[in-house]
């Protein structure tokens, strides 16, 4: 697939997952600054990643959500949460990965992932 290829996925898994109100915020806020670093991840994250098939969008939201948990990301975590709305992710899935989550990483990641995905799901009527 050449780069351009890579782009237009990552563009339509990007809209797909996150939503069109989403990626069009990025887009009107993206800079010369940060044009790059938006074409980097549209092409390397979502035409690369979340564009193979061998894992369901639903699969590729969990291990997400629990992998910026495990690391501390915590500001992607609501903006993954909101996104199962279109993933298919449920809110069990959620509660299971946080508990590797707390096995794996720790409680303190978990517990903080935790706080955030209630928050979040709450806000999205869940």
């Amino acid at each position: 697939m050449s780069v351009s290829e890579r782009y237009e996925a990552g563009m339509e898994t990007r809209r797909r997952v996150l939503g069109d109100a989403h990626v069009d915020r990025a887009d009107a806020s993206k800079t010369e600054f940060d044009a790059p670093f938006q074409e980097f991840i549209t092409e390397g994250a979502w035409g690369s990643v979340w564009s193979r098939p061998d894992l369901t969008p639903r699969e590729r939201s969990i291990v997400t959500i629990a992998l910026l948990a495990a690391q501390g990301n915590h500001e992607e975590i609501a903006m993954h949460t909101r996104a199962t709305a279109n993933t298919g992710a449920t809110p069990e899935d959620l509660r299971e990965a946080m508990l590797h989550v707390a096995v794996y990483a720790g409680v303190p990641r978990a517990n903080h992932a935790i706080k955030i995905i209630k928050e979040t799901l709450k806000e999205m009527g869940q």
